[in-house]
């Protein structure tokens, strides 16, 4: 390919990135209005950008300055990097920061239980890490018919309560059990004690 053939082929490239970016902001505008049930009016007087402004936007007639769309985004309490994202443009890869509290499902002086999975999995397969102080216990009710749970001891020694059967496991030990009928887990060490725990449901 010659000089001149690469330099010509560049803004072409720039001007079709642009274009797109300008026709997903147009829609996801457009979305997010239907979504919260905004007139154009009702957006225009939240963002502080004018009803013909966005109404060209939302057709793909404008292409609005960084500011503008910033002012939109603030209207729908968003970031600007929320509002123009593209599909695909960000990570595959869903995490949960250690000190999202969000996912903090119980906290007490004797128990802590961090959910480990996201939370629309709920009711199919949910996973913890769960912290007991000494003398510290998990009592769980009967959850739904057919489900277990699997757990790993990473630190301490805890005995695994399943119905009428206990087991006494170390770090390292992996247990699994009926959790449809009355279960606990119980620190029986003078440490804290660590267990990952996984429910299943059927």
């Amino acid at each position: 390919m010659s000089a001149a053939h690469r330099k010509s082929s560049a803004p072409s490239r720039g001007k079709s990135g642009a274009d797109a970016i300008s026709r997903h902001l147009g829609g996801r505008v457009k979305q997010l209005r239907t979504e919260r049930v905004w007139s154009l009016e009702a957006l225009a007087k939240a963002s502080g950008v004018s009803r013909s402004m966005l109404s060209q936007i939302e057709r793909e007639q404008a292409n609005p300055t960084l500011a503008v769309t910033l002012r939109i985004a603030q209207a729908f309490g968003m970031t600007l990097g929320e509002l123009i994202e593209m599909p695909g443009a960000t990570s595959a890869v869903s995490v949960i920061r250690a000190d999202d509290r969000a996912f903090h499902y119980r906290s007490d002086k004797n128990c802590r239980v961090r959910t480990l999975s996201p939370l629309n999995l709920e009711k199919d397969v949910e996973f913890y890490e769960v912290e007991l102080q000494p003398g510290g216990m998990l009592r769980s009710a009967p959850h739904f018919e057919g489900t277990r749970e699997f757990l790993t001891v990473q630190k301490g020694q805890v005995r695994v309560e399943s119905a009428n059967d206990s087991e006494s496991l170390r770090p390292g030990d992996s247990a699994s059990y009926r959790a449809d009928v009355p279960h606990a887990i119980v620190n029986t060490g003078k440490g804290e004690a660590v267990i990952f725990l996984v429910d299943i449901y059927r």
